[in-house]
């Protein structure tokens, strides 16, 4: 089925390093680090992990001396295996000060994200923000203004909380602090073009932690800005919980045409990957039809008749063959990552739902024949039997893959 493209809101594009963000270029997948920086090794090995799921920037602390010298040193590491990924420089409280002392991380970085709330207090803000837009002019360095309400500027709301109390038709706290939440941005970037700082070299973000106050602060952002804008719900929590917040606020606004790069900030679960949130993120993307990444498996739920965990089992072992076999088949095969492949459980709605795949297996429910017919672009090719099934749907796949997509 065709969909109509659902139209994009920024007019700006930014540059960083080869990737284009904003306007109609596509939206692009962002991950964070949580290694200590100063560790060399384990913040490149971190990095490599993330790029191999496919995340297009990464972003990683730059809290002190030492992780500043570190920077440039990741850079080079990730040079020596190939990996030219833009690194984000994360600052906060002191970046004025790491920026200036340690010019190689400066260089060494893609992007520079500062948070307004976090540039210094009092007089020393303005001066403290007017070093670092230097230093990003200097390099040639775009920046993410990214304000978050954990750490919103307290003057700021102070002041709004004040005129709102001498309104006679005063708003609502709430709505307060997300008008709060858009004044910082904007005035940010403002101060930001005035210092020298093409708006072009600009992305936005205000990041919230509750879904509604999150798509409700990012429709006033774009209606008043048209910088390009990172969506990301902070603190969206750890397993189904943050994947479920995060899918709820970012769809939404990806539907209504907001927001040009994405991260989804999952609390890793004890032992687990920081590749899940790249995973998540993708996912988001390509099952609203506005990227493809790599090819979907299609999998009924089960139910009474579906009683064997074959195609269960089946349809998570192809569904992470797939994708373990996408940083090799993205290379070697144009079009690959937009594959349908369908795993089902049972007479019902298998054969249907197979024809409808690319390549797809209907394996036997409670009480139906031993045997899984395997369907290729809607026709009927084989009838898979005995206890190899799973070996054998395998093989069919890469047989399809390197038939219908290799170059």
């Amino acid at each position: 089925m065709n969909h109509t493209p659902i139209p994009r809101r920024s007019s700006l594009t930014v540059q960083v390093g080869q990737l284009t963000i904003g306007g109609s270029a596509p939206i692009r997948v962002q991950s964070m680090t949580n290694t200590d920086t100063a560790d060399i090794q384990a913040t490149t090995t971190q990095i490599i992990e993330l790029v191999r799921a496919g995340s297009e920037l990464v972003r990683l602390t730059v809290n002190h001396e030492t992780a500043a010298a570190a920077v440039p040193r990741i850079r080079d590491a990730l040079a020596a295996q190939g990996i030219d990924v833009p690194l984000i420089g994360d600052f906060h409280f002191n970046g004025h000060r790491l920026l200036t002392d340690y010019p190689a991380c400066a260089e060494a970085l893609a992007k520079y994200r500062i948070n307004p709330g976090n540039v210094g207090r009092g007089e020393k803000r303005d001066s403290q923000f007017a070093t670092m837009i230097d230093i990003a002019c200097r390099y040639q360095r775009p920046v993410r203004i990214g304000v978050n309400w954990g750490s919103l500027d307290p003057e700021l709301i102070a002041r709004l909380m004040d005129v709102n109390a001498k309104s006679k038709t005063p708003y609502s706290v709430d709505d307060v602090m997300l008008e709060a939440m858009v004044e910082s941005a904007i005035s940010s970037a403002t101060r930001a073009e005035e210092l020298g700082l093409p708006s072009n070299d600009i992305l936005l973000s205000c990041k919230m932690s509750v879904v509604q106050d999150l798509i409700a602060v990012y429709r006033r952002l774009a209606t008043r800005s048209h910088h390009a804008l990172h969506l990301g719900l902070t603190e969206a929590g750890l397993g189904s919980k943050g994947i479920v917040a995060s899918t709820a606020a970012l769809a939404v606004l990806l539907q209504e045409g907001i927001g040009d790069t994405i991260r989804v900030s999952l609390t890793p679960e004890p032992g687990s990957s920081r590749a899940r949130e790249v995973i998540v993120a993708q996912e988001i993307l390509q099952t609203m039809g506005l990227r493809a990444f790599a090819p979907q498996v299609t999998a009924c739920p089960g139910c009474g008749r579906t009683t064997s965990t074959l195609f269960q089992e089946l349809a998570q072992e192809i569904q992470e063959y797939l994708r373990e076999q996408m940083p090799i088949w993205r290379d070697r095969y144009s079009g690959v990552e937009s594959m349908q492949v369908a795993v089902m459980g049972c007479i019902v709605n298998g054969p249907g739902e197979s024809k409808h795949a690319n390549i797809g297996i209907s394996l036997p429910g409670v009480g139906e024949q031993p045997a899984a017919p395997v369907f290729i672009d809607g026709e009927k090719v084989a009838t898979l039997k005995g206890s190899d099934i799973a070996a054998q749907f395998k093989c069919m796949v890469d047989t399809y893959v390197t038939t219908h997509y290799g170059r």
